[in-house]
């Protein structure tokens, strides 16, 4: 049994991954950590995680990037492995993950959808074969609640395409400003916010009297409750350093 600290435990992400986690037989979530405490839960939950003092096997957190300093802290000092699931973190953020990995095993992946990586290994394979005749653009839209935009995932999906370009490519967020023809080592990333809309990734390549589109939706946040619960098994028992889908993927 692997026993799971989840920070973020009483957001909407996770609530959804306390609920998938209780029809499990190989995971337990056993505590959690939030500044919001007002939720009854099967676990206890700590607003300081170091008066946590339950025995935790893996770090699942789906929280904010502005507690991520403190999550790593706790998991090096207590040598916990750490599945990182929030999105909107910061280079330096990202940099600090790594910084973590030389002592933990750390998984760290944009977006926790086994389907949105499988898009992103076609994102490179297309942007190989299409880069000399068709331009790039990606457009993403999410729920009227999320707060970062680009979205992190359609930052991954421009690093995917950028990876594999014999030229790297500019990223442009805004050609309102701009008053001019788009220039052709430039790629296109779009977010579109409203209603209740839980993910919905596209990326356009357009040519000459022709238009390919590769489109990934998500139905539910339960698919990348699924992902974080699945990396937590795959992490337990690691060495030290950084994993990601691919690893997890290439596991299976």
């Amino acid at each position: 049994m692997i026993n799971i600290l989840l920070s973020g435990c009483n957001g909407k992400m996770g609530q959804v991954i306390t609920r998938l986690a209780s029809q499990k037989n190989d995971l337990k979530i056993v505590a959690g950590y939030d500044a919001y405490t007002s939720i009854e839960n099967t676990y206890p939950v700590f607003k300081d995680l170091n008066k946590c003092d339950v025995k935790i096997d893996v770090i699942i957190d789906f929280s904010h990037p502005a507690a991520l300093e403190n999550i790593l802290e706790f998991a090096v000092s207590h040598k916990i492995p750490s599945v990182i699931a929030t999105t909107g973190l910061s280079s330096t953020q990202v940099k600090s993950l790594e910084e973590a990995s030389k002592y933990i095993p750390v998984f760290f992946s944009a977006n926790m959808s086994i389907g949105v990586n499988l898009l992103l290994n076609l994102v490179k394979k297309a942007s190989k074969v299409l880069q000399k005749d068709f331009d790039i653009e990606i457009v993403e839209k999410h729920h009227n609640l999320k707060i970062d935009a680009p979205s992190g995932t359609a930052l991954a999906i421009a690093d995917a395409a950028n990876s594999v370009l014999d030229e790297q490519h500019e990223y442009i967020f805004d050609r309102h400003s701009r008053r001019k023809k788009r220039n052709k080592n430039e790629i296109g990333i779009h977010a579109v916010r409203g209603g209740t809309i839980v993910g919905d990734h596209s990326v356009i390549f357009a040519g000459n009297d022709e238009i390919i589109e590769i489109n990934h939706i998500a139905m539910s946040k339960d698919i990348f409750a699924e992902g974080s619960l699945n990396a937590s098994v795959f992490l337990s028992g690691k060495s030290p350093g950084m994993y990601n889908m691919d690893n997890l993927i290439q596991s299976k």
